[in-house]
This record gives structure tokens, C-alpha cells and sequence, in this order.
């Protein structure tokens, strides 16, 4: 079977996999940010320490991003003003990137990916008109501390780590279905 289409089955047939299971029995994962970390996998070069620098890399940019919104919205600094933001913002995005000279941190849009999908997930409900900083949101910002999946750094992490790990797989199922045949 050619490289391309052995590729395209593999990552079909899982991909619908995927969406059954967080649509269904692992709800509440979220299959987007499966598939950011799945085509992650594959931008970081599709093997083994691609599959560790996406896990590394998207964990590192979720727990980034949750730090900013920790500051952001429960210390009171979301009430000091948009530049207060964007200095919380600036800082956070710095530790994206310095970091790069760490291999497991060093695929910077694994970074990324993890901190703009846990802060995009997390700011995705609108505030009430008038809302101080510990009052914004109605979800997620609500339990940036819980210890379950209502908190965004939880189940980012673990949406993302399952669509990389899915992304190694559809590798390996594709490179098992271009063997040749004897």
C-alpha cells in the first residue's frame, strides 16, 4: 500500500476511534486538543522523541498557561488592568521559550500548542458584564484548582497526551501496512 494512503487509513480509522471514545466513554476529553497534539506529533517529526517532545512540550504549555490564568484571575492582577495582563502573558510566554535548549522542551510549537489550547479552553465562556477577576468565567476559570477534569490544566494534559499517543500509533499502524510483502 503507498506510504500516503497507509498514512490516511491508519489516521482515519483512529481518528474516528478517538472521537467515539472522547464523545462517548472518556468524556469530557476534549477531541480537538487530541488532534492539536496528534498533528503535533507529526510536525515534531513522527517517532519516538517526536512523541516525547509532544507530551513533554504540550504538558509544559498547559501548566504555563495555567499559571498565567492563576495569576490573571485569582490573584487580582485580571483587575489591574490590560497591561497587567499582558505583562503576566509576556513573562509566561518567555518560559515557552527559553526552555528550548531542554530536548524535551525543545519543539517550541509543543509549547505553544499546549499553552494556547489551555488558555483558549479556559477563557471559552464569556465573563459577566462587570466581573471582578475571581468572578470572571462560569467554567473553567471557575476550578483552576480542582483535582479533576473540570480543571483545565488536567484535562488538556490528558486530551493532549492521549492524541499524541494516538499520533504514534497511526505511525506505526501506517508503517506496518506499507511493509512489502515477500
Amino acid at each position: 500500500m503507498p506510504a500516503l494512503v497507509a498514512l490516511s487509513l491508519s489516521i482515519a480509522v483512529l481518528g474516528a476511534i478517538w472521537a467515539y471514545l472522547a464523545l462517548g466513554p472518556l468524556s469530557p476529553l476534549l477531541v480537538w486538543a487530541g488532534f492539536i497534539a496528534w498533528g503535533c506529533f507529526f510536525h515534531t517529526g513522527g517517532d519516538t522523541k517526536a512523541l516525547v517532545k509532544t507530551i513533554c512540550g504540550n504538558a509544559y504549555g498547559a501548566l504555563i498557561a495555567w499559571i498565567a490564568l492563576l495569576l490573571i484571575f485569582k490573584t487580582g492582577v485580571g483587575d489591574a488592568g490590560t497591561i497587567a495582563i499582558a505583562g503576566v502573558v509576556g513573562v509566561t510566554v518567555f518560559f515557552l521559550v527559553i526552555v528550548a535548549s531542554i530536548e524535551q522542551l525543545s519543539a517550541v510549537p509543543a509549547n505553544v500548542y499546549g499553552y494556547a489550547a489551555t488558555v483558549g479552553y479556559s477563557l471559552h465562556q464569556a465573563s459577566a458584564a462587570g466581573a471582578t477577576a475571581d468572578e470572571r468565567g462560569t467554567g473553567p476559570l471557575q476550578n483552576l484548582m480542582t483535582a479533576g477534569f473540570e480543571n483545565p490544566l488536567i484535562l488538556l494534559i490528558i486530551s493532549m497526551v492521549i492524541g499524541a499517543a494516538a499520533g504514534y500509533l497511526s505511525g506505526q499502524l501506517s508503517k506496518a501496512l506499507t511493509k512489502k510483502t515477500a
